[in-house]
């Protein structure tokens, strides 16, 4: 059992891989779930990009790319299992650093560009004020009620939130039982937040999202230890629970794309997505060793950010130009190239810098720390000897045959 006194490394079967392998079939799902949401914004969602209907524009592809909205589900998933595995062994310096150097440069590159975008070719969405845009560069636009520049950054906030809740586990260190308890206490939360009618605790708890962290973070035991009843237990209640919320997600994705699509496919998509996730935590994909998928995945996080407003505007400027297939495939193919890009000029040597400048300002605040707790023990010390006058101090007490050795030396 999880709950015994055990070393949890003696918990680890033997064979089992490390914690430190790369799993290649997360960064391929990570580029599938990336296209998937890209499909359903330039194929199946009336946006305001092209002039006409998609459905005039893509008769035979159009119902099949709008369940591509479950590509967040998916990333919410892969996030749940993914930062366990990177904050192992961490403590929360660490890991709050390790998100802020992954998020931002990729981010603050993708909000200025698009914002620009929007200013040089208006059309497809509002000018974001200067005051508006501001905002968006802190990733905190929907805390603050702010219109984002581009929409696709609301489930950013959704991470950010799953980040600040992680942290109270990450706090002393990430081990096998506190994850199943904070998975448990969160399920529980959830489940109590439905019923509260109160929006803060609602935003704190995320109801309609928390079951695909969950489940993440279960299929990460799973990987890293190895299967029981518990944790099985865990993600498929995630599953159970996760569709109720599946199908108001389904409503409101309905009404934004314009039209009445059956609810069924999204329900069995998003049992295939559970599936090909626990096959990951079982090992079913370690023989997956394809050298192209890390670079794949590596431009999943700037295409996802770059792909809707800037594809509308592509599309507003060649619809009338190009067939609609010859447009979505020159606007992937060069979102690809761009995002590649971002990764190699922007995410990696920002990130380094911004990595190397917080640790540096982390080991100061930690060094800042020990000092004070050296002069507080100091202090007492000294009030300690001041509360006692009369009793000498052993350091400086001598003896008269103390007194007679020195004489006589």
């Amino acid at each position: 059992m999880f709950f015994a006194g055990r070393r949890e490394s003696a918990r680890r079967p033997a064979g089992d891989q490390s914690a430190k392998s790369r799993l290649y079939a997360l960064d391929g799902l990570r580029i599938i779930a990336a296209l998937m949401v890209v499909a359903f914004h330039l194929l199946a969602y009336d946006g305001t990009g092209w002039t006409t209907s998609v459905r005039d524009h893509f008769p035979s592809t159009y119902l099949f790319s709008y369940y591509g909205w479950l590509g967040v589900q998916l990333f919410f998933l892969i996030s749940g299992f993914v930062i366990c595995m990177s904050c192992w062994g961490k403590g929360v310096g660490d890991f709050a650093i390790s998100r802020v150097t992954r998020l931002y440069p990729a981010y603050w590159f993708a909000v200025l560009v698009t914002a620009f975008a929007l200013w040089l070719l208006p059309g497809v969405r509002d000018v974001p004020t200067l005051s508006n845009l501001a905002v968006n560069m802190t990733m905190l636009q929907d805390a603050m009620n702010v219109d984002r520049v581009d929409s696709v950054y609301w489930s950013l906030w959704v991470e950010l939130r799953f980040y600040l809740l992680f942290t109270l586990v990450a706090w002393k260190g990430l081990t096998y039982r506190r994850l199943v308890i904070f998975c448990l206490g969160w399920a529980v939360a959830g489940l109590f937040a439905t019923k509260a009618d109160n929006k803060l605790i609602e935003a704190i708890v995320m109801p309609e999202h928390c079951w695909y962290f969950i489940a993440g973070i279960a299929l990460y035991l799973i990987y890293r230890f190895k299967p029981n009843a518990l944790l099985w237990s865990i993600v498929a209640g995630c599953f159970l629970l996760g569709q109720h919320f599946l199908v108001a997600a389904h409503r409101a994705n309905q009404y934004y794309a314009g039209y009445k699509a059956p609810l069924w496919p999204a329900l069995i998509l998003l049992a295939v997505i559970f599936a090909v996730m626990a096959a990951v935590a079982v090992g079913l994909t370690n023989s997956i060793t394809w050298r192209w998928l890390p670079t794949a995945g590596t431009l999943t996080f700037p295409l996802y950010l770059l792909h809707e407003d800037i594809g509308w505007i592509f599309i507003r400027h060649t619809e009338r130009r190009l067939h609609p297939y010859a447009i979505v495939a020159i606007l992937v193919v060069t979102l690809l190239v761009a995002s590649w890009l971002v990764h190699r000029c922007v995410e990696r040597p920002l990130g380094r810098w911004m990595r190397r400048k917080l640790k540096a300002a982390l080991e100061e605040v930690r060094l800042h720390s020990q000092l004070n707790s050296y002069n507080i023990t100091g202090k007492l010390s000294e009030l300690e000897s001041l509360a006692n006058p009369y009793e000498p101090r052993a350091s400086t007490r001598t003896t008269p045959h103390q007194q007679g050795r020195g004489s006589s030396e």
